[in-house]
This record gives C-alpha cells, sequence and structure tokens, in this order.
C-alpha cells in the first residue's frame, strides 16, 4: 500500500516537475523569439537607414540639388553601415577603392568629379578609421545618439528650408528628401527604445 502511495506521489511530482519545465521552455523561446525579432528589426532598419542616408547623398550630388547639409550623412552613415558591409570597406576592399580615389584626386584633379568628394571621404575615413573610434561609435548608445542627432539637424533644416512641414511634402523635390531624412530618423528612434527595453 505505502508502494502505490510513494508511486503515486512520485507521479505526481514528476508530471508537475514536467509541467514546470514545459512552461519555461515555452516562456523561454518565446522571450528568445522576441530578442530575436527585436535584434532583427534593429539590423534591418540599420541597414534601410545607411540606403536612405546614401540615397540623400546622392540625390544632393546629382542634379537634385538640396540645402540640407550633407556633409553630416557621412558620420551618420559611418556610425549605422551594417557590420558586414562596414567590415568589406574597411578591409582590403576600401583599401584600394581609398588608394585608386587618392590617386584620382592627386593626378587628375580636373577629371576627378565633384560629386565623387564626399563618397571617396567616406570610403577613407573608413579605412583609416582606429579600432577604438569604430568600435565606440558602432553599435553602442553614442553611435545611436549622434545618428539622432543628426537626423533630426536634418529633419529641422529641411523643415525650415521648404517653409514649413506642410510644403516639405507638397514640393516636388521635396518629397523624396522629407521620407528620406525621416528613414533617417526612424532607425535610431528604435535603437535607443529597444536599448533602454
Amino acid at each position: 500500500m505505502r508502494d502505490v502511495q510513494r508511486q503515486d506521489t512520485s507521479d505526481l511530482i514528476i508530471s508537475s516537475d514536467f509541467k514546470e519545465l514545459t512552461f519555461a521552455a515555452k516562456k523561454l523561446a518565446n522571450h528568445a523569439l522576441k530578442l530575436a525579432l527585436m535584434g532583427f528589426g534593429t539590423s534591418l532598419l540599420e541597414l534601410v537607414a545607411s540606403f536612405a542616408a546614401i540615397y540623400l547623398l546622392i540625390l544632393d550630388r546629382t542634379h537634385w540639388r538640396t540645402n540640407i547639409l550633407t556633409v553630416l550623412l557621412i558620420p551618420y552613415i559611418f556610425s549605422s553601415l551594417p557590420s558586414l558591409i562596414f567590415n568589406i570597406f574597411s578591409g582590403e576592399v576600401g583599401k584600394w577603392i581609398a588608394f585608386i580615389a587618392v590617386v584620382l584626386r592627386l593626378f587628375f584633379p580636373k577629371r576627378f568629379p565633384d560629386w565623387l568628394e564626399i563618397p571617396g571621404a567616406l570610403i577613407l575615413l573608413i579605412v583609416v578609421a582606429p579600432s577604438l573610434l569604430a568600435s565606440t561609435l558602432r553599435g553602442s548608445w553614442i553611435g545611436v545618439a549622434i545618428c539622432l542627432a543628426i537626423a533630426c539637424y536634418l529633419l529641422q533644416e529641411h523643415i525650415r528650408a521648404s517653409d514649413g512641414f506642410r510644403n516639405s511634402f507638397t514640393r516636388a523635390k521635396g518629397l523624396s528628401n522629407t521620407i528620406g531624412i525621416i528613414i533617417l530618423l526612424v532607425y535610431p528612434a528604435w535603437a535607443l527604445v529597444i536599448d533602454l527595453l
């Protein structure tokens, strides 16, 4: 009789332990999925923001001249460029691109197009940046705060140059610039919220 009671008690304990273990595993999987989605969302926004900054840089260097200070896009791209792309450009590929840009600028200054100066400076900055600076500005809240400050400044200047927020959306060249600058603002805001959580 005692053996039957012990068996029932041990079965109950094992069953209860399995239920608790299953509940803990589900909770762990749920939290891991949420963290993975937040990380994927941040990485995706980082990639989109980098391409938006490059897009705004291209717009300003082509026939769509804007009144925004596009030089500020260089530290933004430096801080928000995804790690894979940054590592490619900080390696041998970037060294060759920077070397060719410097040689063209030095020996053929009249043939070096003006629109290549800022992208060339970006590649040169990525190649020569010390690892301490790159690790401090990239992937930390300092770099995200700098990106947020740059995006806020560019949005404010663009709205001022367009004579108001409504006009920044209604003018022919203003719409693409406004959307690009708002995308610049979304990534650092999202990254700061994720860091605070």
